[in-house]
């Protein structure tokens, strides 16, 4: 059931799902509002990473295990915080949607499934699963982020500007990707891609229906994590504005930042994250 910060949480067990590892500071005043200043300063900072190269959840989730939250518990409340921000990216590619009503329907209802598988996984089994996978799911995010700038121009010189038909391991693919997405969902949108880059050759329109499946999978997660997972509604009520401003202040600078030095920062810091959560598993 939803988590709160409502009173702290000491370590244990309920219904196989984990419970904070250790206490916030509730009750603390300064030191629960230090945290809430960090969690929704951080959450500005990734959705400006989101806008501008992808992986702002390698930033906030391992900042939320900082705060003491248990490594499931800081993954839904993750991406819980961040959908305001994929609303954005679907808004903001609004013109290559048109003529692509079929295909939005089929990929989304691939996506709504592929999400739900996930975020019940998440939610049904153990916790220690889930932190035993979560360091290779970081380091994954983390080398799938590294390698962007590669798929991308290999998308771009393979481009075809004529229509083709889906084929039908698109679908396959894309429902395991959004189970990832629904389980974890670092770099999702690497994947998404890569997956619809290379089966529609088309890179703008594949990034445009990366937002628009990332928005979907980010959704159907919120619903299923908001009624049955440990979400902490505080740090969203701080994060989730922050993201969304964040995402819209990206958007704007992002052709004056260079996107390189950023991605080789947020690369390192998730495979420094991938192996402190190898170390403390």
């Amino acid at each position: 059931m939803p988590g709160s910060l409502a009173s702290p949480i000491a370590a244990g067990q309920i219904n196989g799902r984990e419970r904070r590892s250790t206490t916030l500071t509730v009750g603390w005043p300064l030191v629960s509002a230090f945290d809430l200043l960090l969690a929704a300063g951080v959450a500005f900072v990734a959705g400006v990473i989101n806008s501008i190269a992808g992986g702002g959840s390698l930033i906030l989730f391992p900042t939320l295990v900082a705060l003491g939250m248990g490594t499931v518990a800081a993954n839904v409340t993750n991406s819980v915080a961040q959908w305001p921000g994929y609303l954005g990216g679907v808004a903001g590619f609004r013109a290559e949607y048109a003529g692509q009503r079929s295909r939005l329907i089929r990929f989304g209802a691939v996506a709504a499934l592929g999400g739900t598988t996930g975020s019940v996984l998440l939610l049904t089994t153990p916790s220690q699963a889930f932190d035993v996978v979560v360091p290779v799911l970081v380091l994954l995010a983390s080398l799938l982020l590294a390698v962007q700038p590669l798929l991308t121009r290999r998308l771009q010189h393979d481009e075809d500007a004529g229509a083709r038909p889906d084929p039908a391991w698109l679908y396959v693919a894309l429902f395991f990707a959004t189970v990832y997405g629904g389980y974890f969902g670092g770099a999702l949108g690497v994947i998404l891609v890569g997956v619809l880059g290379i089966a529609l050759h088309r890179l703008k329109l594949a990034n445009a229906l990366k937002s628009a499946l990332s928005a979907v999978t980010a959704t159907i997660s919120l619903v299923i994590f908001a009624l049955f997972g440990p979400v902490d509604w505080t740090i969203v009520a701080v994060a989730a504005p922050a993201s969304l401003v964040g995402g819209f202040l990206g958007a704007r600078i992002a052709t004056r930042i260079p996107t390189t030095p950023l991605r080789l920062f947020i690369v390192t810091f998730g495979i420094a994250v991938s192996i402190y959560l190898f170390i403390r598993a």
